[in-house]
């Protein structure tokens, strides 16, 4: 009897290639629709969410985008990052062998769960990673209270 060496992945791989087919199967392509993979054009950012003392800080993963690709704006206490990462052109896509990073506009929003001047709000951009820090409002600070004794 031959050993087989066992590759953990190779079921895996196959699981999603049976997944793929079912959808491909299940929701066919109309006449004359080009072939187009959403992923391609648009993507989604990663971002961490964490709280200090001062504030919420936001990071945003945007590895490849230029800073002047990039907006923040703040609206109705909702805060909105959007932007757009460029296609690199110097390699055609007839030499590709395989393409998964994800390029076009790219668009999140989220609800502030309270009012906070935009002005007071700051981000910066380093090495590829969006912070963005929102101070707490005033009322939410931890106020010092000096007690004198009498």
């Amino acid at each position: 009897m031959p050993v087989i060496k066992w590759d953990p992945f190779r079921n895996i791989v196959a699981l999603q290639d049976r997944i793929n087919r079912l959808f491909e199967d299940a929701f066919p392509r109309t006449p004359g629709e080009e072939e187009e993979d959403l992923t391609a054009c648009s993507w989604r950012p990663l971002v961490d969410i964490f709280e200090e003392d001062e504030g919420i800080v936001m990071q945003v993963d945007l590895p490849g985008v230029k800073k002047e690709d990039v907006s923040v704006e703040v609206k109705n206490n909702l805060l909105l990052i959007q932007g757009q990462r460029q296609i690199e052109t110097g390699v055609s896509d007839d030499r590709y062998f395989r393409r998964e990073r994800s390029c076009g506009s790219f668009q999140r929003s989220f609800s502030l769960r309270s009012a906070v001047s935009p002005d007071s709000i700051q981000a910066s951009f380093k090495n590829g990673v969006l912070t963005i820090r929102i101070p707490k409002p005033e009322e939410e600070r931890p106020k010092k209270i000096s007690v004198s004794v009498d």
